[in-house]
């Protein structure tokens, strides 16, 4: 669809799985070379290359820490090495547990700060130095959540971590605007990912869910890849800054729907 994407390069952290997995395919429906970032799931970024392969691009995977500057880098060097440069950079990777917040022990908030905020931070940081050192235009898209805006209690770290995420974008886009480079965020809502399927699996809570959404439906993770390609493409060439929710509606206050209240 986006004809400019064609041979660009893109480095996705947590790629092997979920949304991640179904970014990585449509950028290679695009056309571009996909970096597939993973921790621990070799099996599933393997997967997810495939599929980036079969639908029309070139990839590599790469295991690498994001919440470290030496895994960040390198995840640059073999973006590098493989393809010769990076056009887009996708800070995906992320994580959740659940705990009420007196109970919450400092270990469990810092794993999810480290890999949901200073992950988003490092992978910033590096793929500016990279679009800097090039004089190159480039675009950045983090994966926050709608809960960047809406309470979640007993994920109180997650919250926090996405409202960093927000104000980080915010003031970054704002930072890096007259240099061409671009940095937005992405807000899924209820998606039917692998992180859900328990949950979704259970017809009580998936109907609590479904309620919870003005659209009355869970979301495809394919229909926030289609976002992530509109971001990174020239249609969106006058867009940063912004958090564009894929929420069904989800961050329009449903309880009013139908002019309760």
């Amino acid at each position: 669809m986006y004809k400019e994407l064609i041979q660009k390069v893109a480095v996705i952290t947590g790629g092997s799985k979920g949304i991640g997995t179904a970014i990585s395919e449509r950028l290679g429906q695009e056309g571009m070379n996909v970096v597939v970032n993973y921790n621990s799931d070799k099996k599933g970024a393997l997967e997810a290359a495939e599929k980036v392969e079969e639908a029309g691009g070139r990839s590599a995977i790469i295991q690498a820490d994001v919440g470290s500057e030496e895994g960040v880098q390198k995840m640059i060097d073999f973006a590098i090495s493989k393809f010769g440069g990076i056009d887009l950079w996708i800070n995906n990777a992320g994580m959740e547990n659940q705990h009420s917040t007196h109970e919450l022990s400092l270990e469990d908030w810092e794993r999810v700060i480290n890999v949901n905020l200073t992950g988003v931070f490092l992978g910033t940081k590096a793929a500016l130095n990279h679009f800097l050192e090039k004089n190159k235009a480039g675009s950045i898209i983090n994966i926050s959540s709608v809960h960047e805006k809406i309470p979640w209690p007993t994920f109180a770290h997650y919250a926090a971590s996405k409202g960093g995420v927000k104000q980080f974008t915010e003031t970054v886009a704002m930072e890096y605007a007259d240099k061409n480079i671009r940095i937005n965020n992405i807000g899924p809502g209820a998606i039917n990912t692998p992180i859900n399927a328990a949950k979704f699996a259970d017809p009580e809570k998936l109907a609590n869910t479904v309620k919870m959404v003005p659209m009355k439906r869970i979301g495809d993770p394919k229909e926030v890849a289609a976002a992530a390609a509109w971001l990174a493409s020239d249609e969106s060439s006058y867009v940063t800054g912004v958090t564009l929710f894929v929420d069904g509606g989800m961050t329009l206050y449903p309880s009013f729907q139908g002019g309760q209240g």
